[in-house]
């Protein structure tokens, strides 16, 4: 098993320690700094069903493998947005279901496809849910969570409700799917909007306070974005008032 350190609080990077000839595969432009002896090669990662499926999901269709050569090294994978990194050994049977753009880094030998709802409905009213990753095999993968993460675990027949966008991760085990806000009013004027993702156990939940999709929306109406004629007809973006 890979040896590794998270540190930062909630701006988290992650270090690994790999020793020779031990691979970790990241998503391109995920690494932040290496020991001298990591050797780097980029590829399509599998074929051309699992690139379309890293397409649809978010990623790259590329990535990157860091191997340590002659002895034990050092990297480092910066988190992209200020949150949590959570480790996941995946196993036979305990594989897991991540949020797109959640992947970080990997052990190689674990398989990275896309996930879809076994009826399309549900992902397309559950909006981030539509498509999500799979993460199975034997080694360790390290989660990006947006904000804090809220880890529960269910039993089986367990359930939990969730906000669109705030289901970072869950073991393959659980079972998804999307229930209409009960009420015209509570519809209307409860800001909840028409879904919510029903989690069942058993397996474990990972819950994100920080969707960044919540986050931009957020920040939306404090941005003021104009086109500058004297600029070349840039686009400068200022804080409002």
């Amino acid at each position: 098993m890979i040896k590794y350190e998270i540190e930062g609080g909630s701006l988290p990077v992650l270090i690994c320690y790999p020793e020779a000839n031990q691979t970790l595969c990241s998503e391109r432009g995920a690494m932040s700094w290496m020991s001298p002896n990591m050797k780097m090669e980029t590829n399509a990662g599998g074929g051309f069903g699992k690139v379309l499926g890293r397409m649809f999901a978010g990623e790259s269709i590329f990535l990157n493998e860091y191997s340590a050569q002659g002895g034990s090294g050092m990297i480092a994978f910066a988190s992209s947005f200020p949150g949590s990194i959570i480790p996941y050994k995946v196993s036979a049977g305990n594989g897991i279901i991540v949020q797109k753009r959640g992947f970080l880094a990997m052990e190689k030998g674990l398989d990275l496809s896309i996930y879809f709802h076994k009826k399309l409905g549900r992902g397309f009213f559950g909006g981030e849910g539509f498509i999500m990753q799979k993460i199975s095999g034997d080694g360790m993968v390290f989660i990006e969570i947006d904000g804090y993460c809220k880890e529960y675990n269910l039993a089986v027949g367990e359930s939990i409700v969730v906000d669109t966008g705030y289901l970072a991760a869950m073991s393959e085990t659980c079972t998804m799917d999307i229930q209409t806000v009960k009420g015209a009013k509570n519809i209307f004027f409860g800001g909840e909007g028409l879904f919510h993702t029903r989690i069942t156990g058993p397996g474990r939940v990972y819950i994100q306070s920080m969707p960044l999709s919540n986050m931009a929306q957020a920040l939306t109406p404090y941005l003021n974005l104009h086109t500058d004629s004297d600029n070349g007809g840039g686009i400068n973006i200022r804080l409002g008032d």
